[in-house]
């Protein structure tokens, strides 16, 4: 990359993580009232949290294939990793907003919710949100140069 397409290539990158986060917070606001309202009265906290992850997760797999794709960036494991940290970032400010905005939770609410074992199990769901645009290139990646799945190493 030449020293001009390093400032567009920025730009893209940002471009995709903004574009990761919003489609997996529309797919979280979606889905959080369904969890709260329904769900975590009948089944309870931790159960509610642990049937909405797989949704989440599956909305992360593939806004994490998209994302990129739509921003146009080409760059390699950091610009992808990148794209997840940057993503967490928006994601962090805007369950912070909500959770001030909509629930009325203190700031010290929302830290001591990951104290909790549906919080254990929220923070793994971030990682996972953090981790999932790099691992689905490195899936990407590998598949292109026919050494299929990430597990499997070349014969």
């Amino acid at each position: 990359m030449t020293a001009p397409e390093a400032p567009a290539q920025v730009v893209r990158v940002v471009r995709a993580a903004a574009i990761y986060f919003a489609l997996v917070f529309i797919v979280g606001f979606m889905l959080g009232p369904i969890r709260v309202l329904w769900l975590e009265p009948w089944l309870g906290k931790t159960i509610a949290v642990l049937i909405e992850a797989p949704f989440l997760i599956a909305a992360m797999a593939l806004a994490s294939v998209w994302a990129p794709r739509w921003a146009g960036v080409d760059g390699g494991w950091v610009a992808y990793l990148t794209i997840g940290v940057a993503a967490l970032a928006f994601q962090q400010i805007a369950d912070l907003a909500v959770g001030f905005g909509l629930r009325g939770r203190t700031l010290n609410d929302q830290v001591a919710y990951f104290g909790s074992p549906p919080g254990y199990i929220y923070a793994a769901t971030l990682i996972v949100f953090a981790l999932m645009p790099l691992w689905m290139w490195s899936r990407r990646t590998r598949s292109e140069a026919g050494t299929g799945c990430f597990w499997r190493r070349p014969t």
